[in-house]
């Protein structure tokens, strides 16, 4: 049986099965019911391993092994297996999160901290710097320095971009408004931004922004993420993020921000005209 390799990648990425799990279960798809024997054949997996895979197979739900001789293998239909994989992939994630919510505190934890807090004091504040790739990843490091405010974020971004920062950034941002700290976001106030307004206005002071082109963020004066490229012309698995620790370049650009956000007119005055 000859399956196309791209095809059988996909699977593997999917179902998270390994090369000969998805070669004899593509088998006996294509077949509905088989032995061994025929799966191995048709399959090119070694017979000495075939055995292992189908028990393998079985345990995860992919297949029904048939009472009798010689003993045959049933199909799983597929809209089971996805039902099934789903609920299994839901119950790790869940096991996992909570292990990790419960790390904090740990003697585990504390050690990790003591091996950053160490190092750290030997990194010179010039190497406190990094490019970061992907949007996903981008938005991770850009909420983790803003969970970390403590008096001032200025945020600027695309209309685009500030859709997709009210849905990850909104709750950070409430939680850092409760604390005091001041949040100044200028952004293109559109159609594919208004409703991110409205949400954001409760936490923020929101500008509308027309006369620049920027993707940057400010945190306490002091750390920088600003990012190189335009989010209209690329994907985001290849846009790129710049961060960097430096209270002399994060001052120079906050005070341009300052000059530039005097002069933009407020959210709500820019939504009453869409």
């Amino acid at each position: 049986m000859i399956v196309n390799e791209d095809f059988l990648s996909k699977l593997r990425q999917s179902f998270k099965l390994n090369l000969y799990e998805v070669k004899i279960w593509t088998a006996l798809l294509s077949r509905g019911t088989s032995t061994a024997g025929e799966l191995s054949e048709i399959s090119d997996v070694p017979r000495s391993r075939t055995y292992d895979v189908l028990e393998s197979l079985e345990k995860k739900g992919f297949i029904v092994m048939k009472i009798g001789k010689p003993i045959k293998y049933l199909a799983v239909k597929p809209k089971d297996v996805v039902e099934k994989a789903k609920k299994v992939t839901k119950l790790e994630s869940d096991s996992h999160i909570k292990k990790l919510g419960n790390m904090v505190g740990t003697d585990l934890f504390n050690e990790l901290e003591l091996l950053y807090n160490q190092g750290i004091d030997f990194v010179e504040s010039s190497d406190l710097t990094g490019s970061i790739k992907g949007r996903h990843n981008v938005y991770l490091h850009m909420e983790n320095l803003m969970k970390n405010a403590q008096s001032s974020i200025c945020l600027m971004t695309s209309a685009k971009g500030l859709a997709r920062k009210s849905e990850t950034l909104k709750h950070t941002f409430e939680e850092l408004s409760k604390k005091g700290v001041k949040i100044k976001i200028a952004a293109p106030v559109t159609k594919d931004s208004a409703e991110a307004v409205k949400e954001l206005k409760n936490f923020a002071e929101v500008r509308h922004l027309d006369k620049l082109d920027a993707r940057f963020c400010v945190v306490d004066g002091k750390d920088v993420m600003f990012m190189l490229m335009d989010d209209n012309e690329v994907h985001a698995s290849y846009d790129v993020g710049i961060w960097a620790t430096t209270p002399f370049f994060a001052n120079a650009l906050g005070n341009l921000f300052e000059l530039a956000w005097n002069g933009m007119e407020p959210s709500h005055k820019a939504l009453k005209k869409l």
